[in-house]
């Protein structure tokens, strides 16, 4: 029996995690996506329950009161946050899990799981990041926001285990998978129990 995996993939707005995310869990059917909450208002065609939960700001506090969430924090003037029950019952199963959250929700997971495989995500360049945010439909003061955290969370990359560059999707999709598969058939990520045969 192994212990499930938690691999925990952020990026600066725009870099591309959402959408390599939907690649990993198309490609790998035993992977399980982790849905963050928010307070942020959906974007068109996000979905509550698939993209995101989304939350009103007093729900959300009170979930923090009640312990529900694995981690939370406040982003571009939004809160986000990680339900705790689905993450450790999947891992408890053996399932993976993979979630794309911020740099803040990444460290408070790394100090409760250390076992967590962080990757982070970068653009090509700023000028592609630049390009890509203002792509999106959000009001132009929040993309200016989102452009002006970005360098922040650029400089937080070195914290992270694995830097995969986003220059082609299906490139970094594939580096990710690989990142995962290696990460999965580590020692001890393994019952001893279940090795114990094989050593006999």
């Amino acid at each position: 029996m192994r212990k499930g995996a938690l691999l925990i993939i952020s990026a600066p707005s725009g870099a591309g995690k959402t959408t390599i995310c939907r690649k990993l869990l198309a490609r790998r059917k035993d992977l399980k996506y982790s849905v963050s909450c928010t307070t942020r208002p959906p974007r068109p065609g996000e979905r509550d329950g698939r993209h995101y939960f989304f939350l009103s700001r007093e729900d959300f506090k009170r979930k923090i009161r009640r312990g529900e969430l694995l981690e939370w924090a406040m982003v571009h003037d939004e809160y986000y946050g990680t339900p705790r029950r689905f993450i450790e019952d999947q891992i408890k199963r053996g399932s993976d899990v993979v979630m794309a959250i911020d740099v803040q929700g990444a460290m408070s997971i790394r100090r409760k799981h250390p076992a967590a495989i962080l990757v982070f995500v970068l653009p090509p360049s700023m000028e592609e990041l630049k390009a890509r945010l203002a792509g999106r439909r959000d009001a132009s003061e929040i993309v200016a926001k989102r452009l002006a955290n970005s360098r922040g969370e650029l400089a937080a990359a070195k914290d992270y285990g694995y830097i995969v560059v986003n220059d082609a999707l299906e490139k970094a999709v594939d580096q990710i998978s690989c990142i995962l598969t290696a990460e999965t058939l580590k020692t001890f990520r393994f019952d001893p129990t279940y090795l114990a045969p094989a050593l006999a």
